[in-house]
This record gives structure tokens, C-alpha cells and sequence, in this order.
């Protein structure tokens, strides 16, 4: 790693000589790395004063690739102040280039540099699992490591299409979607069976044989065999007719049609494409929209959009590229990969990707046939998807900057956090924050905060261990969420240089919850973060909202102002996801058993018993033979659990 020589100082304190000195500075930095690098491939960071990285780039050659910043004066806006703000840089030597893509993805994954191309939303896809390590297989969705035994078939773009295909599949093939624990408690045929959507291999309507044949089947199907099988349901389904078996005859009907519905769902199917990703992109305005189409054995399993964070001035080759082998650092790796671009790495590309494959994979630019027509269609789909998302910015910003004006803020908020609390009478009490932005609702920086009650309430003389909020003190509530929520942020980002920090605080309440607000951040020292409180009129009625400022009477807004409206969606949002945090808090401790509260026995021992007698209340009535039976109750267990439920 290279720093700073401690000698090199600003030149000069005015804004203009301060930014060239600032650039030299930075240069200098560059030009005792570059005295030291060899002329073979790796990775490079460029960190700023404090250690965090600014940029992450991968060279060829690490010599020709970051001497070139050294050049200031041919460098464009961005890389001129990247380099001003260049205070050390860390080089990592690969053996070839393929590995520095792969390495240069992962690092900008993890650490986030502000001057790289950023992958946003980057959740894992669902899959369909027909598990392999039960006597009936169960069909059910996946998301997560695949370390269960079974078959996984995707990924899918989303949890909608994976439940639509599984509920096909199941009226097709009659397989089971019911968990283990329920599959052998079943004593006699449930809903499913009834509704013709299983075929209830748990109480023997099916033998053993012929359930694993369905299963087949639908392996089969997944894996690209739909015509061929097909054409075999039609085939019985013509025999079964002519048999006048018009009973089976329908019931091959009915399976045909359910795949057939899968299919006409599928939209686009390509049989002779395989397995491939499709990625469409389309810039305008310095934005970009990547359309992401996922093909399994020639059949589409949905699409996805995607927005990545770059600077404008970066060209739409290098942003998909990026992108792309960001996109594959933690998901697995089809055989082709289709770009709307023509990618000036691609042979680096297609190598990294095979490299991580395990085996080959082709990335091409189609330039005619069924596959262009698919790249326009997602290109397509790509202008559409960035044409919504500008007009939604668009209005957004337009309905922040009315905010703004009402409240006579400094400047349009871009970060926006709203507080509220629910509970029932004091217990089980929750606090939710939400987040509108530019983007609107930031659903991945919502919060919730169970309450401890280890803050006493403003007006009162109780010590923490006393203000237990068993009347349901909202005050102490909201007190300890935002000093939870803030003081998490102080440790984490002293200097508040990060992003996380909110542009205005909005309180679900009235001049109480404005004052608890305003003493929070004057305690933490925070007290130009502006804040508001809204309440709702008389009797609640909305529409008559009244906003309540520091230091300023409050006031009603027009009832027609569409800023109004605003505060009542960001309003509405944060009350619905704290009554929804309420209410999933609520209903775990409705669940929480008489188990937890017996000596030694944890959450493995707690699943044994439940599913050997089926409540609490029956390991209650067991006796210590019955109880020792069950697997990973020794006797000395079995002592203790009998003794705890028949002690006085």
C-alpha cells in the first residue's frame, strides 16, 4: 500500500488554486505507486484520506493502466477530482486478466466506491425445489444457499412466477407442496387433494411408484422436455377417449392445459436457446435501465430491471460490463450471455464468466435472428421500464421541492425519514421508520425498532429501569427510537460524510412528539437536521392534517394542495409499516411456547417434541417413557421436562 508523503501540503487555501493543489497532491500519490508497478495484469484502489476506496479498476497491465492518471490534463471531470481526492492506493497482482474482472467485481461489491458503476438491488433470485431426500418429493419455492438435497430449477425474476409455476405444476403433475412435518401427520386426504392439485401420497391415494413417475415427469418438463411430454398427454388422453375412459381422458385434459398456461404466461420461448441471461440496456439523460431476461431450457422464467449508479460521462460498453460481472459474483452462471451492446472486453468477459462457470460460456452481441429480436424486445422493455422511472423521479422531485417550500427548508430534501409507533395498550411495542427519496419509498433502508423501554419519557422523574411504558408512553417511545436510530449513525459516521444521514425528520404526532424530537437531536448534537411534526385533525379526520415547526405556530394545509397529499402518503406508509411490525411481533408471542421456559431445552429439542406430540400441552401430559423416546431426549431431559410441568 502507498500513502501520502507527509510533505506534501495545499498549495494555497482559495477554492481554484486549492482544487490544483489538491490535484497535484493526488498525482504525486499516483506517481510513486506507478514507479514500483510491473507490467502485468491486477487490481488497483485508489482510497481517499481516510482509507475508504474511491475507485477499483482492473488492468492488463497495472504500469500502462494507472500511469494514465498521471495525465490530469487529459482526463475528464470525474477522474480529475477522483485523483484530487487520491490520498494512497493498494495494488493486487492477478495471473491473468480474466481473474482481475472477477476480483474487480467482488471488491466493488463489497466495498462500494462512489466513482465505480453500482449494481443496486442485488437480492438473490428464487428457484423451484423438488427436494430429494424424502420417499414423496416435495414441490416448493427456494431462495438461499442450495444445500438441501433435491433438484433446483431457475433462478426466477421473482417469488410471482416461481408461485405460478408451481401452482401449474401441481395441477399437472398432482405433486405435494406440503412441509415434511404436515405430510406425515396427514391421516386423511387435505384441501389440495380435493381441488385436484395433489394426489395425496400421504394417506396412500397414490401409490409410491407412481407418485415418483409424476415426479419425473415434472422434472422432465423444467428441464426442457414439455413438447415431447406433450405430446405423450395427448396421446393417452386420445386413447382414454377412444376407451371411452372420459374420466382419465380429462384428467390428461386438465394437464395439458395447466402446462400449456405456463407457457402462454412465458410470453417469449425460445426452444433452441438453452440456458442464457439476457442483458438489454438503454441510457438516456446520464440514466440507465438494465433488462435483465433469465432463459431456462429455452423457456423465459421473467425479467428483471435494473438501474445502476455511475457517473453520466461513463459510456453505456463499460457500464454493462461492469454490471455484468458484478451481476454473476454471487449467482450462478448460464451457458450464453446475450448483450444489447457489443462489449469491447467480451473475450475477457466471456473467460472470467467460464472461469467461474466451471465451464464454458459464450457471451455474444446477436446481430440478427430469433436472438435479436429478443435483445429488442428487452432493449424495448428497458426504455419503457427507464421512461417510468424518470416521469416517477420526475413528479417526486417536483412534490419534495413543494416540501421543501412549505416548510421553508434550506433545500429539497433527497432523504425524507418518518417515525411512528404502534402497540396494544403498552405491550409488545414496536417503532417503524420509512424512507422516501428522489426514487420514492427506500423500502431496503426501513427500520424497525422493538421497544425496551430503557428511556424514560420526558416529563417524567422515572429512572430507566422504572419506565417500563406498560401504560404506553408514545413519548418514551419515540424518544428511544430516534436516539437509537441516531446515535447508531454518530458511531458509525462521526464526521457524517456518509449517505445514511436523513434530510428531514417527519413525526407521526403533534406538539409532544415535535418536542421529544427536538431534544433528541439537541442532546446528540444534531440539531441542524430539521424536523416536523404531523398531526391529524379533530375526531382524525384527515384532510385536516396540522404541521407542527420549532419555533413557529403550526398551521393546516389546503386540503387541495397536492403537497398535502404527499405528506399523507409518507404518513399512511410509515402507520401501515408500524402496525405491520406490531402486528408480526404480536402474533410471535402469541406463538411462543410453555417449551421455551423449560431448563435445557433449545430450539432443535423444542422442533423434536412438537413434532413427536403435536403441542405444548401433550408433552405436557407425557409421561417419561414417552418423553425419552423422542430423538435427542435423553432420560436426564426427559426428568427435567416431566419434573417442570408436574412440579407445584
Amino acid at each position: 500500500m502507498w500513502e501520502q508523503p507527509e510533505d506534501v501540503t495545499d498549495e494555497s487555501e482559495g477554492t481554484g488554486q486549492q482544487s490544483s493543489g489538491n490535484i497535484a497532491r493526488g498525482t504525486l500519490v499516483i506517481q510513486q505507486v506507478v514507479q514500483t508497478l510491473p507490467n502485468s495484469p491486477g487490481v488497483y484502489r485508489m482510497l481517499d484520506s481516510k482509507g475508504n476506496a474511491l475507485y477499483v479498476g482492473k488492468a492488463k497491465s497495472l504500469k500502462k493502466r494507472v500511469v494514465s492518471y498521471t495525465r490530469t490534463d487529459q482526463l475528464p471531470y470525474r477522474l480529475k477530482r477522483m485523483v484530487s481526492e487520491t490520498r494512497s492506493m493498494e495494488i493486487v497482482r492477478t495471473n491473468t486478466e480474466a481473474e482481475a474482472l472477477l476480483l474487480e467485481s467482488n471488491l466493488i461489491k463489497r466495498l462500494k466506491p462512489r466513482y465505480n458503476v453500482l449494481l443496486r438491488d442485488d437480492k438473490s433470485f428464487p428457484y423451484i425445489l423438488i427436494t430429494g431426500d424424502h420417499e414423496a418429493p416435495q414441490v416448493t419455492k427456494h431462495r438461499g444457499a442450495q444445500k438441501r438435497e433435491g433438484r433446483y430449477f431457475g433462478p426466477f425474476a421473482d417469488a410471482k412466477s416461481v408461485n405460478h409455476t408451481i401452482t401449474a405444476l401441481e395441477k399437472a403433475f398432482l405433486l405435494r407442496s406440503c412441509s415434511d412435518g404436515v405430510y406425515s401427520l396427514r391421516t386423511r386426504p387435505c384441501l389440495m387433494y380435493q381441488i385436484k392439485r395433489c394426489s395425496a401420497p400421504c394417506v396412500g391415494r397414490v401409490s409410491l411408484q407412481s407418485y415418483a413417475t409424476h415426479v419425473q415427469e415434472a422434472e422432465e418438463f423444467l428441464s426442457g422436455s414439455s413438447t415431447a411430454f406433450q405430446q405423450r398427454m395427448a396421446e393417452k388422453m386420445q386413447q382414454a377417449a377412444e376407451a371411452q375412459d372420459y374420466e382419465q381422458a380429462a384428467i390428461y385434459r386438465d394437464r395439458i392445459r395447466a402446462l400449456t398456461n405456463i407457457q402462454s404466461k412465458q410470453e417469449i420461448n425460445i426452444p433452441d436457446l438453452g440456458d442464457a441471461d439476457v442483458f438489454a440496456l438503454y441510457e438516456k439523460s446520464g440514466q440507465s435501465c438494465i433488462q435483465v431476461f433469465f432463459f431456462r431450457a429455452g423457456r423465459n422464467y421473467g425479467n428483471r430491471s435494473y438501474f445502476p449508479s455511475h457517473d453520466r460521462t461513463i459510456d453505456s460498453e463499460t457500464v454493462l460490463t461492469s454490471f455484468i460481472a458484478q451481476f454473476y459474483a454471487n449467482k450462478p452462471v448460464p451457458k450464453q450471455v446475450l448483450t444489447s451492446h457489443e462489449l469491447p472486453e467480451e473475450t475477457v468477459l466471456a473467460e472470467a464468466l467460464s472461469s467461474k462457470a466451471g465451464s464454458k460460456v459464450e457471451v455474444n452481441h446477436p446481430q440478427r435472428g430469433a436472438k435479436r429480436k429478443l435483445l429488442d424486445n428487452a432493449t424495448s422493455n428497458a426504455r419503457e421500464a427507464l421512461a417510468r422511472r424518470m416521469a416517477e423521479s420526475a413528479s417526486q422531485r417536483r412534490l419534495l421541492e413543494g416540501l421543501a417550500e412549505m416548510l421553508s427548508l434550506d433545500s429539497t430534501p433527497e432523504r425524507v425519514e418518518v417515525y411512528d409507533n404502534s402497540h396494544t395498550q403498552g405491550s409488545e411495542a414496536y417503532g417503524g421508520m420509512i424512507v422516501a427519496g428522489l426514487e420514492g419509498f427506500l423500502k431496503k433502508a426501513y427500520r424497525k425498532f422493538k421497544i425496551r423501554g430503557d428511556k424514560p419519557s420526558v416529563a417524567s422523574e422515572a429512572t430507566p429501569a422504572q419506565a417500563n411504558y406498560t401504560g404506553g408512553d408514545d413519548y418514551a417511545m419515540m424518544r428511544e427510537v430516534l436516539t437509537r436510530r441516531l446515535s447508531r449513525s454518530l458511531k458509525e459516521d462521526p464526521d457524517r460524510q456518509g449517505d445514511q444521514w436523513p434530510d428531514l425528520l417527519i413525526l407521526d404526532g403533534g406538539q409532544g412528539q415535535l418536542t421529544i424530537g427536538m431534544e433528541v437531536l439537541e442532546e446528540l448534537g444534531l440539531s441542524d437536521i430539521p424536523i416536523v411534526a404531523i398531526a391529524k385533525g379533530q375526531d382524525r379526520n384527515a384532510g385536516r392534517e396540522r404541521i407542527f415547526l420549532p419555533d413557529r405556530p403550526s398551521f393546516l394545509v389546503d386540503p387541495k394542495d397536492p403537497v398535502l397529499y404527499f405528506i399523507q402518503r409518507l404518513r399512511d406508509e410509515a402507520h401501515r409499516y408500524a402496525i405491520e411490525t406490531h402486528r408480526k411481533g404480536r402474533s410471535k408471542a402469541r406463538l411462543k411456547s410453555s417449551l421455551d421456559e423449560v431448563p435445557g431445552i433449545g430450539s432443535k429439542r423444542k422442533k423434536a417434541l412438537l413434532f413427536r406430540f403435536g403441542s405444548a400441552d401433550a408433552v405436557a401430559r407425557a409421561g417419561i417413557e414417552d418423553l425419552a423416546a423422542v430423538e435427542g431426549i435423553s432420560r436426564v431431559v426427559a426428568q427435567s421436562i416431566y419434573d417442570y410441568f408436574n412440579t407445584e
